[in-house]
């Protein structure tokens, strides 16, 4: 049985890469798997069969490593967290909810501080030094004229990564500067209220190398945490998670308690209190919607 990649779905019909000879084909999915309540989804790699008229038929989904809801996507080793330092101003909640996102579904995670042209580099660095601290990669870049771009394709090698960011924060500037080609259209910034368009409206799976793709993808900006349970939130924040052990009572939320692990590191200037106001915020959400998810 042929195997291949799902790099693209529009309306329901599956452009597959098929594996022995990188050759692209139509597919639609076998009725069995929807009436099994399966469906393929960009990232996935199944087993298909040929048509006489050359298209496809998917019949079966082989086994993911990680899915993705919204927008869905599965077997994303890799999300590179596009920043703009201004035309959109950098959202760091947003970047922590992302970054949380990831760790939860155990996918490695690359920042990208784009638009360094427009923003003073200290300002630059203080954002940087934050997260490097904590252990994540940080590339600073200027896609526009490509600076920096190399440094990110090398994070590209043997993955298949998805870039994830407000609207106008320049990702498909960088795939863009990345291919040397016009491959996805470039979102304007609206100048009434300097807030993105989003212009990318389906998921395509870009290929670089034999085992290297990029993802442009819309709705990233917009997923939720929510089926992270509000007492495990910690777990996904590392600069925060390492101090757990030494709160004195056994399920500290690390906001209210006394003699809290957490909030003594805090004090100490171990954890950065941008990162920590950011977990309460999204401890305060999680743990809201939990009261009235009934």
């Amino acid at each position: 049985m042929p195997k291949g990649l799902i790099i693209s779905n529009i309306s329901n019909v599956y452009e597959v890469e098929n594996i022995e000879n990188n050759s692209v084909i139509k597919c639609i999915p076998r009725g069995k798997l929807k009436k099994d309540d399966i469906i393929p989804v960009v990232g996935d790699n199944i087993e298909f069969e040929f048509q006489t008229d050359g298209t496809g038929v998917i019949t079966k989904i082989l086994e993911r490593r990680s899915y993705i809801k919204r927008p869905k996507m599965s077997n994303i080793t890799q999300m590179i967290f596009v920043v703009s330092m201004k035309m959109p101003k950098p959202d760091l909640l947003l970047l922590n909810k992302q970054l949380v996102f990831a760790e939860y579904n155990n996918i490695k995670s690359v920042i990208c501080l784009n638009k360094i042209d427009l923003e003073d580099e200290a300002m630059i660095d203080d954002i940087s030094k934050i997260y490097e601290k904590i252990g994540y990669k940080t590339i600073k870049t200027n896609a526009k004229i490509g600076e920096g771009v190399e440094e990110l394709c090398k994070c590209l090698e043997n993955n298949i990564t998805a870039f994830s960011g407000n609207s106008g924060v320049g990702k498909s500037t960088l795939i863009n500067n990345i291919f040397k080609d016009a491959l996805t259209a470039e979102g304007e910034i609206s100048s009434k209220n300097k807030r993105g368009k989003n212009t990318t409206t389906s998921i395509t799976l870009y290929k670089i190398n034999e085992k290297s793709y990029i993802a442009d993808t819309p709705g990233f900006s917009t997923f939720d945490i929510y089926e992270i349970e509000s007492k495990d939130l910690s777990n996904y924040f590392p600069d925060l998670s390492k101090y757990t052990e030494d709160c004195e009572f056994i399920g500290c939320t690390h906001i209210k308690e006394c003699n809290c692990g957490v909030k003594k590191a805090l004090e100490e200037n171990k954890i950065n209190i941008q990162r920590y106001e950011s977990y309460c915020k999204l401890y305060n959400e999680l743990k809201e919607r939990e009261l009235h998810r009934w």
